[in-house]
């Protein structure tokens, strides 16, 4: 199959978008389709504030797009994404002296696809639930938590995202559940005490 000639106008945009270091037409909006509401969600969890979730989201994606488009392989793509979206939180909640991290907030928005309202509101509750005793745990067991459940990261990403080891970010995830495995035992306990 011949390829066709490329047309002035489009060589003139593929000089541009090399020269500019910028990502090609289609890359981000691709990314974008892909990762912008897992990233909401995570940099929501991280900022406990949907705008400036919002900010830090398209802060993300606009620096991707002036990324030099082979700076990032598109096996990658993921976790740098997620780096830059914690890091730009980070930077954040540093200038804003508050390092809390997760809320409740950070799963509204989910779709519960099953149609019994009823058991979609006990679900709504168990994460809310789930969600108060995550904020319970030390920031790094949080944040790993978070960033392998909420946002479906391997242990290799997410090492990549905090500059923690493998190892660690197992460790970190095995005790960080341990505890709030404990933690919702002893709730229910509390509860079934008082009832």
């Amino acid at each position: 199959m011949a390829s066709r000639p490329v047309s002035k106008d489009e060589n003139s945009a593929m000089r541009q978008t090399v020269e500019s270091n910028e990502s090609p037409p289609g890359f981000v909006e691709t990314a974008l389709a892909e990762y912008e509401k897992p990233l909401l969600g995570y940099a929501r969890g991280l900022l406990k504030d949907h705008e400036r979730a919002r900010d830090v989201v398209q802060d993300t994606f606009l620096r991707l797009h002036r990324q030099a488009p082979d700076k990032i392989a598109p096996e990658n793509l993921k976790a740098w994404l997620y780096t830059v979206c914690r890091n730009r939180s980070l930077d954040i909640l540093r200038k804003e002296s508050a390092m809390k991290t997760t809320s409740v907030d950070a799963l509204q928005g989910l779709n519960d696809s099953r149609p019994d309202p009823a058991h979609a509101a006990l679900r709504r509750e168990r994460c809310d639930e789930v969600m108060k005793l995550l904020e319970r745990l030390p920031h790094n067991q949080q944040e790993v938590i978070r960033l392998k459940f909420q946002a479906d990261l391997s242990y290799r990403e997410i090492s990549e995202i905090t500059d923690l080891s493998v190892s660690n970010v197992g460790f970190l995830l095995h005790t960080g559940l341990k505890r709030l495995r404990q933690l919702m035992s002893h709730d229910l306990e509390t509860e079934g005490n008082a009832g």
